[in-house]
């Protein structure tokens, strides 16, 4: 039998109290975590939709107008680190141009 490792071990916490309210915020994390990423699937599908639509009445595959108007959304939002965030969700979205 694999002894089983110290809760304070596996957060870095000094004390099981921290140990303990880690392990929980670890585990709201994961699972905020499984949300993002099914809304990017999401995201993902519709934008190919989207595309598909635009193509077939002739159009591009991508609106860049619309592009700027989502990284200034992000950027708003979040800063800085927001534009990275929708450019890495545009490449997802759409593949890289």
């Amino acid at each position: 039998m694999t002894p089983k490792t110290a809760p304070t071990e596996q957060t870095g916490a000094r004390t099981d109290e921290a140990a303990e309210l880690i392990t929980g915020a670890r585990d709201r994390i994961d699972a905020l975590d499984d949300r993002i990423i099914g809304l990017v699937q999401e995201r993902m599908a519709v934008s190919a939709v989207i595309q598909e639509a635009r193509i077939a009445s002739g159009g591009r595959r991508v609106n860049l107008s619309r592009e700027m108007d989502v990284l200034g959304h992000f950027r708003d939002a979040l800063g800085r680190p927001g534009t990275s965030l929708a450019m890495t969700l545009l490449e997802l979205c759409r593949g890289r141009i």
